[in-house]
């Protein structure tokens, strides 16, 4: 029998972690997922049973993985991979897609990438408590935006903390200087008209070596993150104002409504005037 639970978090109004979906699957054999990319990262925890993740590496090259009971998966953005179901002992798993600011630092130091995506973990205790974070996600969906999100983060500690293979946080503070810099610099301007070398400039670096610094630490480019960014503002403000979608444009740094549409579009997948009826607010007369 084919059980699952699937939820979409509603609320993506987060920068340092966010919530996008979740859910529950007990599988039939040989079910098969794939193949498919992300836009954000997906963990799997399997529960009982087993399966096989075929995954491209950093190199673009598909590898099998055989993943059983009390293991994990990790699928990174752009990543194409295929998951199936053992034939004999179809797997149960649960499962978060997830990201922002902390996400690609936090994944690396659990010593997961795209040519190592199993999770191994060396204490049970730390591995249950995980596990006891993500189905507390996957069965509380009604539960306010920022309890989830502190269960995420939950889940994000734990994982870290029961992870076989850490690796050392970075030490190069000179680099999270910048980055701190950048993103103040975002927060306090994201409504004029700037620029990545307005961002670059602030923080005394030339546009290249800021873009790659940027990149590494974030896993955007900092133009997505700028757009990201302003999105995130136009939905606080969509949601919570009863201003225009062209005023709303204006105030996170988009003149020409068009442009502001069709960003938001990209972020959200629908108008802004759509997601404002999705939520249930009443565009103003």
């Amino acid at each position: 029998m084919h059980n699952f639970i699937f939820s979409i978090f509603p609320n993506k109004n987060f920068v340092d972690l966010c919530l996008y979906q979740y859910g529950w699957e007990q599988c039939i054999p040989a079910h098969s997922f794939g193949p498919a990319s992300r836009n954000h990262y997906l963990f799997h925890y399997v529960i009982s049973g087993s399966g096989t993740l075929s995954a491209q590496d950093e190199h673009g090259e598909s590898r099998d993985y055989s993943i059983s009971t009390g293991q994990g998966f990790m699928i990174f953005p752009d990543q194409i991979t295929t998951y199936i179901a053992s034939a004999e002992t179809p797997w149960e798993y649960v499962w978060l897609e997830f990201d922002g600011l902390r996400a690609k630092e936090s994944i690396e130091i659990a010593g997961l990438s795209p040519s190592n995506p199993v999770y191994h973990s060396h204490s049970v205790e730390m591995r249950e408590n995980m596990l006891k974070e993500m189905l507390y996600i996957v069965h509380h969906k009604d539960e306010p935006a920022l309890n989830l999100i502190g269960h995420l983060y939950l889940f994000l500690d734990f994982m870290l903390r029961s992870a076989a293979h850490v690796r050392k946080p970075s030490q190069n503070k000179l680099r999270d200087f910048y980055l701190k810099e950048a993103i103040a610099f975002i927060e306090q301007n994201f409504q004029n008209n700037i620029s990545v070398e307005d961002i670059a400039e602030n923080c005394g670096l030339n546009r290249s070596y800021f873009g790659k610094i940027f990149k590494d630490c974030v896993g955007k480019s900092p133009q997505e993150f700028l757009i990201h960014y302003r999105m995130i503002k136009a939905a606080e403000l969509l949601r919570m104002t009863k201003k225009s979608v062209q005023e709303i444009g204006i105030s996170v740094g988009y003149p020409n409504a068009l442009h502001f549409s069709r960003a938001f579009k990209n972020v959200y997948g629908v108008s802004p005037r759509s997601w404002r009826l999705q939520e249930g607010i009443l565009p103003p007369e």
